[in-house]
């Protein structure tokens, strides 16, 4: 049956690909919530939407302003027309301040819940996040709600926050939590128009600007391309498939580990001629001890070369010393026979486009 779903985010990355998915999968009319200051921003945000939805998603679309920091953000949704709701908004920066972490990601998830204790036809709410709401854990990581054990930054802390925020209302909602691996790719040909820390990081060690690698080897990393995640979203929206929560992520056996991650890498950049050329050696490991004293001392050099490069590591390298298995045995019975990224393949490919591309800047140039 016809349904009108609502997706907050939606000129984010993931935002638009899941726009994009839905319109191909089902013919649900979208209401794509997007933050403008005012109206020539929305009618830009639109244009852009329409550029990359193509003009026949039209008479199914509809962009609306919406910024979940004031209470009345969705008033211009009618509510008995809403099915499903997506929550992509978010602030993802690994270094997010903890005040804008908590009005966005937090406070702009209790509004959403708001707004969704209105929508009478609702069958599903889901929140995305990630992975690492689960904090400082190690060892198994399950499906289901997790305590507060710590964090090792504001980002992970606001998504398990806001986490709470839906969980809080399941029984009342029909909420699911859909725990997202990190992107590293549009698809599996390894193209990339969104960069984060992942992409940083092999930035650095490309250009020589880091020569230690922080982090326990054997920590497994759960990487996935934009395109799988969109489609175990869509999957897990289907009505017939449980609440719940859901990590959006390869199996634990086809997960690999941060030196299998960071030999494939290097074996890529070693057969590139600029590297050749720079004469770099592989990094050396640095355990947790000797990585926190180097934050401390290049916190004494602020503004140099060597803080600006481990500040864009630090936020997040912490947890590379913090091995932890995403268990999804829930995803698996909900979508059988579904197939993830291979890994080691992804990020070939991957440091093969980042390469050819010079992280953007050639892509950029081009006329």
């Amino acid at each position: 049956m016809r349904g009108t779903t609502v997706i907050t985010g939606a000129d984010g990355y993931l935002g638009r690909q899941l726009a994009a998915a839905l319109l191909a999968d089902g013919d649900d009319d979208l209401v794509l919530a997007v933050r403008a200051d005012d109206s020539s921003e929305l009618a830009a945000k639109k244009e852009r939407l329409d550029q990359r939805l193509g003009p026949q998603a039209r008479s199914r679309t509809r962009v609306v302003a919406a910024d979940l920091s004031r209470d009345d953000a969705l008033a211009d949704i009618d509510t008995r027309s809403v099915t499903r709701i997506v929550h992509a908004a978010a602030v993802t920066r690994f270094n997010v301040e903890r005040d804008l972490a908590q009005r966005v990601n937090v406070d702009g998830t209790a509004r959403l819940r708001a707004f969704a204790a209105r929508c009478d036809n609702l069958q599903r709410l889901a929140m995305l996040s990630t992975l690492y709401a689960a904090g400082r854990r190690r060892g198994d990581v399950h499906e289901e709600r997790l305590d507060d054990v710590g964090f090792v930054n504001h980002y992970e802390w606001s998504k398990w926050a806001a986490e709470e925020e839906v969980l809080g209302a399941a029984g009342e909602l029909p909420v699911s939590v859909l725990r997202l691996p990190t992107l590293v790719a549009d698809d599996d040909g390894g193209q990339v128009t969104q960069y984060n820390a992942f992409h940083n990081t092999l930035k650095l060690f490309y250009y020589g600007l880091l020569s230690l690698l922080p982090g326990d080897g054997a920590t497994p990393l759960s990487l996935a391309t934009a395109s799988f995640t969109a489609s175990a979203v869509t999957r897990l929206l289907d009505p017939a498939i449980a609440d719940g929560v859901y990590h959006i992520c390869p199996d634990p056996a086809d997960t690999a580990t941060l030196d299998q991650l960071v030999d494939t890498a290097f074996t890529v950049f070693e057969r590139d001629p600029g590297f050749q050329r720079r004469g770099l050696m592989r990094p050396l490991p640095c355990d947790q001890e000797s990585f926190e004293d180097l934050l401390s001392a290049a916190d004494l050099l602020r503004g140099g070369p060597i803080n600006q490069s481990l500040s864009s590591v630090s936020p997040f390298a912490h947890q590379l010393y913090l091995p932890k298995t995403f268990r999804n045995d829930a995803l698996r019975a909900a979508w059988p026979g579904y197939t993830a990224p291979d890994p080691l393949a992804l990020a070939e490919t991957t440091c093969l486009r980042l390469i050819e591309s010079k992280w953007g800047r050639r892509t950029q140039e081009t006329p």
